[in-house]
């Protein structure tokens, strides 16, 4: 049992919370049993939250339970990032050291960034995924360590929890999903004010199923009285009982604290104030104990002895003799690990230290801050920066505070802490003005050049220089660049486009093209995350400052960007020409990130404009050249980017097991939206192979895995395709509804409107409205397709194209039918042909068209099969074969009903595997009309019996019936069911009389009314 405080609260009895513990109690069976639990403890201060989590992590401890403890420190974002993390797993670590090893095998660097002891955390890339990939890695973490043994993690104080400490264990309960684990956050409820931190992270929390919250209660009058009889050691009189009840109302520690001063002789009733009842006890301490309780209120939540001993100015005993005097009389406690001293309970703290006067609390900031230089290994290594930092800055002495603030951002940046970072830049920034210019000039801009290139010699012209920390002084405008990064990386970023405003209205003043132009490519991005435009313009005004500019790295990145963002947005030649000049710039420079991203946007632009085996090939390259040198975040773009490419050209099958590599590879380097990505990807290549449950695993895995909004919409479209084959439309109603929360409306993209589009339409056509589904449709031709986005656009037309032709005998779609039909034709002669995927596509198209006019013949949708024999995609060949069979059955003879039967069996067959009921209600529909038998596949259920036989229609009648209240006409039945119009005529008349109604339209509302065919009997399209 690790890092429980040794000192045992005053009362020797633990008071009520029986239901608490037994809700603890059943966590930890169901976690030893492999189920990980979270839970939150809440209550107000004092209330008793300490000791019950001492009694439940007593008894895990009894039942072989490795229990690790953290607690958040009061100084905040003054403190060490992740602190509570830290100390919890230092503790796990000192527990378990093979299996913790093992655990954290390749991912050493990283995970430093929260246990220094694994190794350097200085190296590695800062993006805006860090933060996300750091929490990823640390859950797994957990995980591998609780795989065999129990454990239980509790972080205490949640209350004072720095940002980064929320998002970790905000991740950690929404992610956490194996392992014998059980997470315990506890938290003080009465200080959650309406504008706390905390409280939109316990309300997010609220929503997850999977956690559960305590909420302690103060204590009944019956339960003080055993609490009192328990400090008194003696049953207290009923009156005492009475008068502590009323005056604490049930809180644990003001029992506690009136019991402790009636023993000791004192009047409980002495005092009206909470601030001076904690502090009675203080008072009574001897001077020099007052004065060790004051200094050790001002140090932190705890504080180390040699600190206390540096501070104090004490001699050695008469400083043991204060500390033992104030442990003795319950107000400072001994830590876990006997290395320092803590306030007992942090009310007594907070008392002690409200009581101090300002100048008294700048003068004790001081003298530790003056201990720490002069001795650093006074505290540990990994928070010793954080601490002077803080002392220099409440000492209020700016130009010792300013160096030491930027060393801690520095810090909080390599732990990915980036909101701490921020704050702390933040903090420098404010002091800036107050330094004298000397202290300035002094400083150099550590940690700040991976960001911001330092300007050029002249500030406009040369290339910007190598950044020399022993020459280069620090700018203001490097505080400010920083600054926007650290909130851009750290979702803060409506701070961050506050803190780019201001530096581009002081680049106004001081014109300088290359530090504004990498000001505004921060904008573009910051304008993107938070929904408020596509960022072009930011980037395209980027793009007129550097231009006529000497090649710089900024330079590069801003042509990388803008032909990263056109490749999405405007494929075309100007995409092309950005990308090659940005390869040219970067190669120029030595920016070796920006060239390889240009190179793979390049060769993914060469393939959509009509030269895949080049662009192929080079992203091939690219991917090599990635993983040979170690550029994950590049390659992880490139196991993205390049099967997507392939599956542009149908190449599905080769895609597949490269995303599954890509899958592998991001997980392992904690790249979440990669890996969010590829899942969809490969969903996409799945569903195309006709591995459809595998599919909607993939794209279930892309919803839950990515760090951004986009790559879980994309899963999200994903799920409302394959929905929507299966003819589950409420399933793909929602899924669609989804995606286009998650995508939004800032930032269209074909990739993304365009397959949003179709499933639209799909939908909309599949529930008999061809009015919104055309209205999709005008939509997007309106606007057009761009360059390179036919993988998109031949779907959607494809899917209109269905649609029409499946409403061609409905009265209300003739209203605008040439229009649209003209628009579609249109648009399919406009797009690439340029691989047989595609070439597939654009017979199936023009073959639908026909269908529209009624003049698709075998000549017509044999072509179409043929294409598509020719490739992988076995749906979309089971679908032509059907629509083949029916031309051959319109056109009779023995020979074709033969070979219809024969594909109507193959097309049978995948709708069945598939479980693409639309396909296979098409296929059975058909085969009943032209009296055909088809052996059912294995495990198919022969369809339920005809309801409307019970009225006396025969089948034939029954189908002549269905027909009709879809509103076909004579002519249009007899071409469905292969018979002549004279015969349906002899037919329509049989059904008036046996249904008793005088017309064609009574005829339909009865079958309507006693619902003779469900929305699955009568005519509908075939999904797309």
């Amino acid at each position: 049992m690790l890092g429980l405080v040794e000192t045992r609260s005053v009362s020797p009895v633990f008071v009520g919370r029986t239901g608490e513990l037994e809700t603890l109690d059943d966590a930890f069976t169901r976690a030893a049993a492999g189920e990980p639990q979270a839970l939150l403890l809440g209550g107000e201060a004092g209330v008793g939250k300490t000791r019950l989590v001492e009694e439940f992590v007593m008894a895990a401890g009894r039942r072989e339970a490795v229990v690790a403890l953290g607690g958040c420190v009061e100084i905040g974002a003054d403190g060490l990032p992740f602190a509570p993390f830290s100390t919890a797993l230092r503790a796990l670590r000192g527990a378990l050291p093979e299996e913790f090893t093992a655990a954290a095998a390749g991912q050493e660097e990283e995970l430093a960034r929260l246990l220094p002891e694994l190794g350097d955390a200085g190296a590695g890339r800062h993006d805006e995924q860090g933060m996300a990939r750091l929490f990823e890695l640390t859950v797994r973490l957990l995980e591998r360590v609780a795989a065999a043994h129990p454990v239980v993690l509790v972080l205490e104080d949640l209350h004072w929890a720095d940002a980064s400490t929320r998002h970790l264990l905000a991740y950690l309960f929404r992610t956490l999903r194996t392992g014998r684990l059980l997470v315990l956050a506890s938290y003080r409820s009465d200080d959650i004010h309406r504008r706390h931190p905390l409280r939109p992270l316990l309300a997010e929390l609220d929503r997850l199923r999977t956690v559960r919250r305590i909420e302690l209660a103060r204590f009944t009058r019956e339960e003080v009285g055993r609490q009192i009889a328990g400090i008194l050691a003696a049953e207290p009189a009923p009156a005492q009982v009475d008068e502590i009840f009323e005056r604490s109302d049930g809180n644990a520690f003001f029992v506690e604290e009136l019991a402790v001063a009636s023993r000791q002789g004192g009047c409980p009733g002495l005092t009206d104030s909470l601030r001076d009842l904690l502090l009675v006890r203080v008072e009574a301490l001897p001077d020099s104990a007052q004065r060790v309780a004051r200094l050790v209120a001002e140090g932190g939540s705890t504080v180390e002895y040699p600190l206390i001993a540096a501070v104090a100015q004490l001699s050695e005993d008469d400083l043991i003799e204060a500390l033992r005097s104030a442990v003795g009389a319950n107000i400072l406690t001994v830590t876990a690990a006997g290395d320092g001293y803590r306030f007992r309970h942090s009310l007594v703290r907070e008392a002690v230290a409200d009581d101090l006067l300002p100048g008294e609390r700048s003068r004790l900031n001081r003298r530790y801050a003056e201990a720490l230089e002069t001795d650093p290994g006074l505290v540990a290594p990994d928070a010793r920066v954080m601490r002077l930092a803080s002392y220099w800055y409440h000492a209020h002495d700016a130009a010792r505070a300013l160096p030491a603030v930027l060393d801690a951002s520095v810090v909080a940046r390599r732990r990915h802490a980036y909101t701490e970072q921020l704050r702390l830049l933040e903090r420098a920034m404010e002091l800036w003005d107050s330094v004298p210019r000397e202290v300035r000039d002094a400083l150099r801009p550590v940690g700040f050049t991976e960001v911001y290139p330092p300007p050029p010699p002249d500030g406009r012209g040369g290339t910007p220089r190598a950044c020399d920390p022993a020459t280069a002084p620090l700018r203001y405008l490097d505080l400010m660049a920083e600054a926007a990064v650290a909130g851009r990386f750290g979702g803060e970023r409506e701070r961050a486009l506050k803190i780019t405003k201001r530096a581009l209205r002081l680049l106004e003043d001081e014109p300088d093209p290359l530090r504004a132009a990498w000001f505004w490519v921060q904008r573009s991005r910051l304008v993107q995350a938070q929904a408020r435009g596509d960022g072009w313009r930011e980037l395209a005004t980027a793009q007129d400052l550097i231009r006529g500019l000497p090649p710089s790295e900024v330079h590069a990145e801003v042509l990388a960007l803008a032909a990263n963002w056109s490749m999405l947005h405007r494929p075309g030649a100007e995409a092309i020409a950005s990308a090659e000049q940005a390869v040219e710039y970067a190669r120029m420079v030595g920016a070796r990130d920006i060239e390889l991203h240009a190179r793979l946007t390049l060769s993914g632009l060469k393939v959509d404009a009509g030269d895949p085996e080049t662009g192929l090939a080079q992203m091939r390259q690219v991917l090599t050249d990635t993983l040979s040198e170690g550029v994950h975040h590049v390659a992880g773009r490139a196991y993205v980017n390049l099967p997507s490419e392939m599956q542009t050209v149908g190449r599905d099958r080769e895609a597949v097991p490269l995303l599954r590599e890509g899958i592998a590879f991001a997980r392992k380097h904690g790249l979440l939206d990669s890996e969010a990505w590829a899942w969809g990807n490969l969903s996409d290549a799945l569903y195309s192979l006709g591995h459809w449950p595998d599919a909607a695993e993939a794209a279930a895995h892309a919803t839950q895995v990515g760090h951004s909004a986009k790559p879980r919409g994309a899963g999200a479209l994903k799920l409302a395709h394959i929905a929507l084959a299966r003819g589950d439309l409420a399933e793909a109603g929602r899924q669609l509804a989804a995606a286009r929360a998650r995508y939004g409306t800032h930032d269209p993209m074909p990739q993304q409107s365009l397959p949003l589009a179709r499933i639209a339409l799909g939908v909309a056509a599949a529930e008999g409205r061809i009015a919104d589904a055309r209205a999709e449709l005008l939509q997007v031709l309106d606007a057009g397709f761009p360059p390179g986005t036919h993988r998109y656009a031949w779907p959607l037309l494809l899917a209109a194209a269905t649609a029409e032709a499946d409403a061609r005998d409905l009265p209300a779609a003739e209203p605008g039918r040439a229009e649209i039909l003209d628009r579609l034709a249109g648009a399919a002669r406009r797009l690439t042909t340029g691989v047989p995927l595609w070439q597939a596509y654009d017979h199936w198209t023009r073959a639908e068209l026909c269908r529209t006019q009624g003049q698709d013949t075998s000549g017509t949708w044999s072509p179409v099969v043929a294409a598509f024999e020719c490739l992988d995609r076995p749906y979309d060949l089971a679908r032509t074969r059907h629509r083949l069979a029916g031309a051959l059955l319109a056109e009779g003879g023995d020979d074709e009903r033969d070979r219809a039967v024969e594909l109507l069996r193959l097309a049978a067959a995948v709708a069945a595997h598939l479980e693409a009921r639309p396909l296979a209600d098409s296929v059975t529909r058909l085969a009943q009309r032209a009296r055909l038998t088809l052996s059912h596949a294995p495990g198919r259920t022969p369809a339920p019996a005809d309801p409307a036989a019970a009225l006396g229609l025969t089948s034939r009648e029954s189908e002549v019936l269905r027909l009709v209240a879809a509103g076909r006409t004579n002519r249009r039945i007899a071409d469905e069911l292969f018979i002549s119009p004279k015969t349906v005529s002899v037919h329509v008349s049989n059904i008036l009389g046996k249904l008793g109604v005088s017309g064609r339209g009574e005829a339909a509302a009865v079958a309507h009314r006693l619902e003779l065919f469900t929305a699955e009997t009568l005519p509908a399209t075939t999904a797309v």
